[in-house]
């Protein structure tokens, strides 16, 4: 496998990196915003010069320039390791949604929707499961009714990701209750400070309240609010899941978290010597680091499939991706705990827990563990996952059912 992206690509790279250089942190006048301000000034320009939202056309507010999955993967690592915000409060929007609207969004939603959303000013949950329909998504029970010029919204949505600071949502919700599982179901977008809409944060075990549920009561939307032919939801919301799972599986983020782990190693010092000079803590660095690349890996062969149209023959690893990222995730910081020892038993404090970049303290590491666990069930429970897998890509018999007749 050749791993050099070529002279092109690093010069594009170097570009990056100046523009990281000159853009970030603001200066003068523009470092006296509000943070958020800030932070969408900087997005502004980066679309401006053509790094960020580029396969975005030019009048839905993104840089319209042609895919090339290579130089997409230099610009977000280069942009990341230089500490920019080109990331917006939540991947919700940028990552899944946008995508999604493009394949299946009317034009006049992508115009509404899409700019505001590239920059940060439209932040977006997701509004998916519900108490009795997680994993087996096609059983939720929220309902939209069609009332005159209006859809009806009722029922619960749970385990929604910043629902709080969101100010849209898009969510799933049955509108054709005599159809079939799959066949009843539409895609909404809807504004979250319709009347009726109560959100409910749940505190989590980290301290964290990223989570909510979502309640909808006799909530109105405008007609306009359902992405695509009604019914055909399931079928919208497949492009979303395709984005989220490529979305959870992102390697620049696992090698993130694995350098963090190495200058964790280096700073802590055990029986008056560096932790990284002990021999059983090299390997099992070593151990992990081969499941990092193993991913990096996994991910070029995918970029490059990509680029030649040729997405099926790195099928395999788009159905692992996901799964595998969530297993590596949990090595990094099971190592980190044990690296910390007690200092990895106190509660982290309120700005550890969210800290934005690097993970430089104890308390920040225990709260990215107990994330790791909770990553395994977001976006399709790691079991779910391998069913996948094992049935569609290696072709295996499914698992017996409840209602399956005996072998």
């Amino acid at each position: 496998m050749e791993l050099q992206f070529g002279e092109q690509y690093e010069r594009l790279r170097q570009d990056v990196r100046r523009f990281a250089r000159d853009a970030w942190p603001l200066r003068g006048e523009e470092a006296r915003r509000p943070p958020r301000e800030q932070e969408i000034l900087f997005r502004r320009r980066a679309i401006a010069a053509g790094f960020l939202a580029r396969m975005v056309p030019t009048e839905y507010g993104g840089a319209g320039v042609e895919t090339d999955v290579f130089a997409e993967t230099i610009i977000r690592r280069e942009l990341e390791q230089a500490g920019t915000p080109w990331r917006t409060p939540t991947p919700h929007g940028t990552d899944m949604l946008v995508p999604t609207l493009l394949e299946e969004g009317s034009p006049e939603q992508c115009a509404r929707y899409i700019p505001g959303t590239l920059v940060g000013e439209i932040v977006w949950c997701q509004g998916y499961s519900e108490p009795g329909a997680g994993s087996d998504l096609a059983s939720l029970q929220a309902r939209a009714t069609l009332d005159g010029d209006e859809w009806v919204l009722n029922g619960q949505k749970v385990w929604t990701s910043s629902a709080v600071e969101a100010n849209h949502m898009f969510g799933l919700f049955r509108s054709e209750p005599d159809e079939p599982r799959h066949g009843g179901i539409s895609y909404f977008l809807i504004p979250m400070s319709a009347p009726g809409i109560e959100v409910r944060p749940l505190r989590q075990m980290n301290g964290g309240e990223e989570f909510c549920e979502v309640f909808f009561d006799d909530v109105r939307i405008a007609a306009d609010g359902i992405v695509g032919a009604r019914g055909a939801g399931w079928r919208v919301s497949k492009a979303t899941l395709k984005h989220e799972r490529l979305l959870i599986g992102d390697s620049s983020y696992l090698r993130r978290a694995f350098d963090d782990l190495i200058a964790l190693a280096r700073a802590t010092e055990r029986g008056g010597q560096r932790a990284i000079t002990e021999p059983h803590v090299r390997q099992r660095l070593a151990e992990i680091e081969g499941f990092v690349a193993t991913q990096e890996w996994a991910s070029y062969r995918m970029l490059s499939a990509i680029a030649r149209d040729q997405d099926m023959t790195a099928i395999s690893e788009m159905m692992m991706t996901k799964l595998y990222l969530t297993d590596t995730m949990q090595r990094i910081a099971r190592c980190a705990l044990d690296l910390l020892g007690e200092e990895g038993l106190r509660e982290p404090a309120a700005d550890e827990a969210t800290m934005r970049t690097g993970w430089e303290t104890p308390g920040h590491w225990v709260s990215q563990y107990m994330l790791c666990l909770g990553i395994a069930i977001a976006g399709g429970t790691s079991n779910i996952q391998r069913n996948l897998i094992g049935e569609r890509l290696l072709g295996l018999p499914r698992d017996l059912r409840r209602d399956s007749p005996p072998r």
